[in-house]
This record gives structure tokens, sequence and C-alpha cells, in this order.
């Protein structure tokens, strides 16, 4: 099975696993919840769905790399006690908790999260002495005489033999006691995350034409020769860096994150064109609308490579704006609901600024809980760290407001004829009180709703500049392709990225659907894609 399939069927698990019956007892009890052992190459996102698995499912996560281990920290060093048996004492020798194990009881305490997920890596590849500790783990759960707290699902993971020479087999007894999933790399699953992870167009780009390119270990005279997942995101990373900083991305670069030495000089070639096809197309200036005659010329003449290309930059332009939109309207939505909550409290509250202060001190509070428990994906981070320094900046200042009140009640109550100043200047009082009362959280709430309505102006305008954008690149993409296997490959990505089609469901593009339904995307872009193996 792929990742993707992995992913699914290990969400599954935990959903049965952790499912309890109407006593809160588990519905399949601890003895039947098998260990899952993923056996697979390395670099293919195991680790990475373990904590997409874990956010989704709002549990815990414990991550350990068993090579990392020595017999000690995983069983826990021996201690001597004394205890009596039969009339006689005798020394005992009892173990100290493991270290795994504290760690998951203080995950426990530290997130509050009471259920979650226990994940070992490479377990397969341990030392001698640590490899009956494995086995019993995964036999037992248990780590020397300490056991895996309840609702703590064990998943372990390892690479086969030909990954890796330090690799040991399972025997009959564990493989009976754990679920065994196989897994494989696959590019078109990599590439829907690659895609939501924001990998570099370049390289999305290139593997694009060169699929095979993605996932390669081959073995020759100088030793292995490899490129895997991981090493295609690393280098991701850095290209973005580099490129912000103006650093060159090189050949030499590379090769340090693809040691494979046809793909690192292949890549590197494609990406040098890459970045040329970039300033010599003027992608800014298509998707602005304002493309020049002779790009036309060129883009007719150019062979099938360099097309597509045009196409993926094309797509990696309106990524940015479909990016831009998503954060915006994510940072919107927070702060909506932000101000929900302020409106609910703020006309009860004795001192409505006193009152955002402290709601936005247990928003941030709570975000802080949930992002060191892993709940965040790294934009959602980004997200909410800017909305947390907009709330901080837009915070009511009521003082003046509550002064002028309390003036005014004052004045009020002043004014009131001598005959009755006992009762009417009571209730003239009392009623101008709650009046300057409700005027102060007025004002307070208009002061906290200032820079959310500007925010939603933002987000309007962010949705118009890539709605436009959009619509010129189909300008663009008529002209020069019309309905060709370009138009395919273009509105086939809209459809699969993530932010492309939440902004397509909700922003209406005539041609967007037009197209999706024309070109019969799914079977054309198989179509398509076979065709590119067979040429690369």
């Amino acid at each position: 099975m792929n990742i993707k399939q992995a992913k699914t069927e290990i969400k599954h698990t935990l959903q049965a696993y952790l499912a309890k019956d109407e006593t809160g007892e588990y519905v399949i009890p601890e003895i039947r919840q098998r260990p899952m052992l993923l056996m697979g190459p390395p670099g293919i996102g195991k680790t990475q769905i373990m904590e997409q698995i874990a956010r989704e499912l709002k549990v815990g996560l414990v991550a350990y790399t068993i090579t990392h281990h020595t017999r000690q920290s995983a069983v826990g060093l021996p201690f001597i006690r004394e205890e009596e048996f039969l009339g006689k004492t005798y020394s005992v020798t009892e173990y100290t908790m493991s270290e795994i194990i504290a760690s998951v009881y203080r995950k426990i305490r530290d997130s509050g999260q009471k259920e979650g997920i226990l994940f070992i890596d490479e377990i397969n590849c341990v030392s001698e002495t640590l490899a009956p500790t494995m086995l019993q783990f995964l036999q037992c759960k248990t780590f020397g005489n300490q056991k895996i707290p309840k609702g703590w699902i064990i998943v372990a993971a390892g690479n086969p033999p030909e990954y890796n020479k330090s690799v040991r087999d399972f025997d009959m007894v564990t493989l009976d006691r754990v679920r065994y999933l196989t897994i494989e790399a696959d590019y078109p699953v990599w590439e829907e995350y690659a895609r939501a992870q924001h990998v570099h167009g370049a390289i999305l780009s290139y593997l694009k034409l060169r699929p095979r390119n993605f996932y390669r270990v081959e073995a020759d005279v100088d030793g292995m020769q490899f490129v895997t997942a991981r090493g295609w995101e690393d280098l991701s990373n850095l290209m973005e860096v580099y490129e912000q900083m103006e650093i060159p991305v090189d050949e030499s670069v590379i090769r340090e994150f693809l040691h494979h030495d046809e793909v690192a000089e292949d890549a590197a070639a494609y990406f040098d064109l890459y970045r040329k096809y970039q300033d010599d197309y003027g992608i800014p200036q298509i998707l602005d609308g304002k493309v020049k005659p002779e790009i036309y010329a060129r883009v007719y003449a150019a062979a099938f490579d360099e097309r597509l290309s045009v196409v993926n930059l094309l797509l990696d332009g309106l990524g940015a704006h479909f990016k831009r939109a998503a954060e915006e309207k994510r940072k919107t939505d927070a702060w909506y609901a932000f101000l929900k909550e302020y409106r609910h409290l703020v006309e009860e509250a004795k001192d409505p600024a006193e009152c955002y202060l402290g709601l936005l001190a247990e928003w941030e509070q709570k975000f802080a809980a949930e992002a060191e428990n892993g709940s965040y994906s790294r934009e959602e981070l980004r997200t909410y760290k800017a909305l947390s320094a907009e709330l901080k900046a837009n915070a009511p200042d009521g003082a003046v407001v509550q002064a002028e009140g309390q003036k005014a009640s004052e004045e009020d109550a002043g004014e009131a004829p001598a005959e009755d100043a006992g009762e009417k200047q009571t209730k003239d009082a009392g009623e101008a009180q709650a009046t300057a009362k409700k005027e102060h959280a007025r004002t307070c709430f208009a002061q906290a709703k200032a820079g959310f309505d500007a925010q939603c102006t933002r987000l309007e305008d962010v949705k118009k500049a890539a709605g436009a954008a959009l619509e010129h690149a189909f300008d663009f993409m008529e002209q020069a392709f019309e309905c060709g296997e370009e138009m395919v490959v273009f509105v086939t990505e809209l459809t699969i990225d993530g932010e492309a089609a939440q902004f397509l469901a909700e922003h209406t593009c005539e041609r967007y659907l037009k197209y999706n339904e024309q070109l019969l995307v799914g079977t054309r872009k198989a179509a398509l894609l076979s065709e590119l193996r067979r040429e690369s």
C-alpha cells in the first residue's frame, strides 16, 4: 500500500481501538489491540503521517527513534529492594521506569491528552542487547516491568533489509501479535502531500516530467545511490531560504540531498532552466494580464517539456495567491470567533477593556498549549501567531470613555431637584451609570472590531487579486494552448491542490468549471502522465 492508504488504515485502527462501550471500557480489550508495524523504504513520510494522524484525531504523540537508545534507557536501571517471603527477607531486583514510558506519562501530564500514539521508528535496527526488549515491547506492550498506559496505541516502523544492512528479522511469535503493513513509495500520493506543504515549484515541475526520479535506490560499483522523498522535501526548504537570501542553489548543493549522480545532475540542469523560463516568460506579468506578443510566439515553438514547465510556473504563481487567501481567511475566521465570544461577554463585564485582555490571555494560553501538543500545522502556527499580535494591537482602551460616563452620571445626579433628592437622585444615578456602562461596552467593542473590519477588507483585496490572477492565467492558457494537454494539466492541478480547490469552491470561475467538465480531467490526466512516464 502507499503512505496515504497506510495513514487511512492507522486512523481507522485508532478510532476502533479507542472506541468505548456504555461503561467506559474499551470495546476492543487492550490485549487484543495489536501494535501496528509499518515496513517500508526510508524517507517516504512514516513519521509525518503519525504527526498528521495525531493532529487530526486530537490525540497525543510520543515519537522515538529506537536506535538512539541503549537497553538501560529503554528498560530502566536496576535497583535492589527488600521483600519478605515466608518469614524471610530477600533482596529483589527491580527497575526504574523506562525513559520511553516516562515520556508517555509526561505527555499525559503536560498536555492533558490521556490517549495517544507511541511511535517507535527503526525498530528492527536495534543492537544485539536491545533486540529482546523490542520483541517484548511488541508482544507484551511493556518496557522492562512497565506497561504502556491505557489508551496509548503502539505504532512501530522499520526498513526492509535491502535498505539497511543492520536490520533484524522478526520471528513468527512476534509477527503473530502485530498488524504488519508493507508500504511503498508512490509519487502521486507524495505530490498531493507536497503541494499541501508548499514544496518548491521547481521540484514539483521536475518530478512531473521525471516521475521515475522521485524515489530511486540503486547499488553500483561505487556503492549505494539513492533519492528519497525526504531528500526532495529537505532540498525544497533550503531552496526557499537560499532564494530569499539570493544564494545560488547549484549542483553541489543539490548533491547534498539527492545522493544519485544522474538525478542530481539532471535536476540541477532543470532548475536552471526553470529559473530562466520564469524570467523569459515573465510569469508575474502574465498573471497581471500584461503578456508581451513575443511570449506567444515562443511558447508556440517550444518543446513539450518547456511548455509544461510554463504551466507549472503559472500554477506556482497562482499558488502564492491561493496560499495568501487561505492564510487571510484562516485569520479572519479565528478573529471572528474571538470577537463573537467577546461580544457575548462585554456588556455584562465589570470592565470591558479588562474583559478583552482576559479573554485574549485565555486564547493565547489555549493556543500555546495546543501548539505545544502539535495540534497545528506550520502554516496554522504562522497565522495564529500573526493574529495574536493583531489582537493585542487592537485591544480596546476605554478609560477615557469610562471617566466621561462617570462624570455624566455625577452631573445628572447633581441636577436633581432638592425636594426628591433622595429617591430620584438614586434612580437617575443608577440609570446614568447603566447607560454609561452600556456605552462604554459598545465603545470598547467598536474599538476591538475596528481591526477586524480592516482584516475583512484585506481579505477581500487578497481574494480579488487571486481571482484576477486566475482569470489572466486562463486568458494566457487559452491563447497559448487552447484545449491541449497543457490545459488538462493546468485544470487538473487546480482541482487537486488543496488551497486552490478551497478558493474555487468559494469563488466561482466559469472557465474552470467549463474545462473541468469538458476535458474529463481524471481520465485525460492519467493518460497524459502515463505517456510522460514512458518518454522519461
